[in-house]
């Protein structure tokens, strides 16, 4: 980034030193120049100028637009995740979190919440173990959850647009692999206890991505789409008395 900043400006120095150059020549050499000769002198003294707003200020202004664009259209898709599949895979599997108290206290996400609330949140889910309780999870109902959601999660694997964010993208081959481990067993009632814990290994990665790129979600809608807030407020994964009803 800084290198990017220092070309520009070298340009940027270069092409108005370029045009102060241009007119003072003029002055000094044509006293009482043709319309002609005076009209390219005009044009040539502009060019360095124009040269320096299409390829730096403009360009820096339809880089900027363009960023603004790829982020709503990636937060579309990552809304349309928890929707389809996030937020059900958050409620089943903190269900079994050891130290889900921990997360449900400070993750009841409220409309005072501002920069440094999210902060801190992002803070606790580093720090947090993510220690599921594998045995008591029903691994079958979980194969089967996502096989249902498997041409989905391909489809948003096709969209060029996630390729703007490699936190999503690591989520998205988290739940992937989860699902590929999951397939890959012929039944999970005689499993040996050391596969089981290999996957629930596999549950508490899905687990903690989940809940990063949530929070991160929901700092996005608080600052973009408060009517989406206020829904994502009403249906929280952590919240076990969350509505969608408005009370």
């Amino acid at each position: 980034m800084k290198k990017s900043v220092a070309w520009e400006m070298k340009l940027a120095l270069f092409l108005v030193a370029a045009s102060v150059t241009i007119y003072s020549t003029k002055i000094l050499l044509l006293h009482n120049p043709e319309n002609t000769i005076d009209y390219l002198f005009n044009s040539f003294g502009f060019l360095p100028i124009s040269v320096l707003l299409v390829t730096v200020v403009l360009n820096r202004l339809l880089t900027i637009r363009a960023n603004q664009e790829k982020m709503q259209k990636l937060n579309m898709v990552i809304g349309t995740f928890f929707a389809e599949v996030g937020n059900h895979l958050l409620t089943v599997i903190s269900d079994y979190d050891e130290d889900s108290s921990v997360l449900r206290n400070k993750l009841i996400i409220g409309d005072d919440w501002g920069v440094e609330r999210f902060r801190d949140a992002s803070a606790l889910i580093d720090a947090h173990p993510f220690s599921v309780n594998w045995e008591e999870i029903d691994l079958a109902d979980l194969d089967r959850f996502l096989m249902q959601k498997r041409d989905f999660l391909l489809r948003l694997l096709e969209n060029p647009v996630l390729l703007e964010n490699q936190k999503f993208t690591e989520l998205l081959r988290a739940v992937f692999h989860l699902n590929e481990e999951l397939q890959r067993r012929p039944g999970f009632d005689c499993l040996p206890e050391s596969d089981c814990r290999h996957i629930g290994g596999d549950i508490n990665r899905v687990y903690k991505e989940l809940v990063s790129e949530w929070v991160r979600y929901m700092a996005y809608l608080k600052d973009s789409y408060p009517y989406m807030f206020s829904l994502a407020l009403r249906t929280n994964p952590f919240d076990e008395e969350a509505s969608a009803i408005v009370q």
